[in-house]
């Protein structure tokens, strides 16, 4: 299996040629198949005697990648789309044939510290402290998840034991990433969602009145108050500075979800919407999402990096001679074994420089505020609101539910765009989500005269 033949050097050409080749193409679309329909095209794939590389990555590239859509697609509109660069795609080549583990310093020290400056990157952009610090983890609902534990953990050792059997209680707002309620029910706490305004953003009075309302020794278990900037479904932030205001009132954590919508702070026309960020004792944001890096990466930023090591740092025998002052990323989150996973987003930022990413994020809020100004003027569509990111919610006027799945479904079908419905305020409507700097006016322009 490991045999360095002739075989092996024509597996590899084709491996990075196949590689180079997506990178520098423009995207196809593509769409799911049945598991019927790949059984018939790939056939038994895993036998006794293996199928050779060449004839594996023909079934790749001809029956498996075509079934699944490309996220990088300008047109991807649904969710959060991906839009890597070129160069954090091919160095995530280097990542996975470098063998580099990343979870302690003694192991990967130049990858850690590669990936700290990346991170404080990300701190400066919030206007966290110096010694702010953290780790890249798999994604948002893992970075939510571990910021909440450093939170209760710290909740708990301030009370001196008090509350160590206590179950805690988080307050969020019903704009809230379903992440959060994942990790309350994963850690066996409870959430109180408070009522968001209109627009889905938490007001503080909602916030001041669900604290008021908490008989006291309910108010005792509160851990933590976590804020969104950048609400999946809508796009908007939270009144940031004023959730920071009664964390603090409080003397619990405050922690910021900023998994899509953090990576706005890069654009100098919106930074002003994310006051109170830096008062935050913990942050995340996912640069697979909006900050050009390929899958999966989030990065987590606490305020106070040792309160993170005290909640996360596992302890054994065989990993005794780690614990000194190194930096070791497996003490800030709930993982041990670790993929330098930051290396992709820092050699992208080392190789275009953060003045790129700016501009980059900059033009995908205009297409998303100029695409706002099309739909607002069409007389077939109605805007429901103007966007505060990059995200577009709006309604095609006279339609059912039925009348938006099927046209979401035909313009899949036809390789046009990926665009599904959501719900808002109970009723179907659709909405774009713009990520992508490939993604122009014209594409907006597009989806909008499909709907006429």
């Amino acid at each position: 299996m490991h045999q360095r033949d002739s075989s092996v050097e024509v597996l590899t050409q084709a491996i990075v040629r196949y590689a180079v080749d997506r990178v520098r193409m423009e995207p196809p679309l593509d769409g799911p198949r049945t598991e019927a329909e790949l059984t018939a095209m790939a056939g038994i794939t895993i036998s006794e005697l293996g199928l050779g590389g060449l004839e594996a990555l023909r079934v790749f590239a001809d029956v498996l990648a075509p079934a699944c859509i490309s996220t990088d697609h300008p047109r991807f509109l649904s969710f959060v789309p991906a839009a890597p660069t070129e160069a954090s795609i091919l160095f995530d080549l280097v990542v996975g044939a470098s063998s580099i583990y990343g979870g302690s310093w003694m192991e990967g020290a130049g990858a850690v510290f590669a990936e700290n400056q990346a991170l404080r990157y990300i701190a400066d952009l919030a206007g966290m402290p110096t010694e702010a610090g953290g780790v890249f983890l798999s994604g948002g609902t893992a970075g939510n998840l571990s910021a909440l534990i450093a939170a209760r953990h710290q909740w708990r050792a301030r009370a001196g034991g008090r509350f160590d059997r206590t179950r805690g209680l988080v307050l969020s707002s019903k704009g809230a990433h379903s992440s959060i309620a994942l990790a309350c029910r994963a850690m066996d706490a409870d959430e109180i969602s408070v009522d968001s305004d209109a627009e889905g953003r938490l007001h503080v009075e909602n916030l001041r009145d669900a604290v008021a309302a908490l008989a006291p020794e309910d108010r005792e278990r509160v851990f933590a108050i976590v804020a969104t900037c950048g609400t999946t479904n809508a796009g908007v932030i939270d009144d940031l500075d004023a959730a920071a205001s009664v964390a603090a009132e409080l003397g619990v954590w405050f922690h910021v979800d900023g998994a899509y919508g953090g990576a706005g702070l890069a654009a100098p026309s919106v930074r002003p919407r994310y006051r109170g960020i830096e008062r935050a004792d913990s942050f995340i944001v996912d640069p697979h999402k909006w900050l050009f890096a390929p899958f999966d990466c989030c990065a987590l930023l606490y305020r106070n990096p040792l309160a993170a090591r005290a909640a996360h740092t596992q302890h054994a025998e065989y990993l005794d001679v780690l614990h000194d002052d190194s930096w070791n990323p497996s003490d800030f989150a709930h993982h041990l074994s670790r993929r330098a996973r930051g290396l992709p987003f820092w050699f992208s930022l080392a190789t275009y420089g953060t003045a790129a990413y700016r501009d980059a994020v900059e033009a995908t809020l205009t297409v998303a505020h100029e695409g706002a100004r099309l739909i607002d003027t069409s007389q077939h569509l109605e805007l429901i609101m103007q966007p505060e990111l990059s995200v577009v919610l709006f309604r095609r006027v006279g339609w059912t539910p039925q009348h938006y799945q099927t046209w979401s479904d035909h313009l899949l079908a036809d390789g046009v765009a990926f665009v599904v419905p959501t719900a808002w305020a109970g009723e179907t409507v659709l909405r774009l989500c713009i990520v992508n700097p490939r993604t122009t006016l014209d594409d907006i322009r597009l989806i909008i005269d499909s709907l006429n």
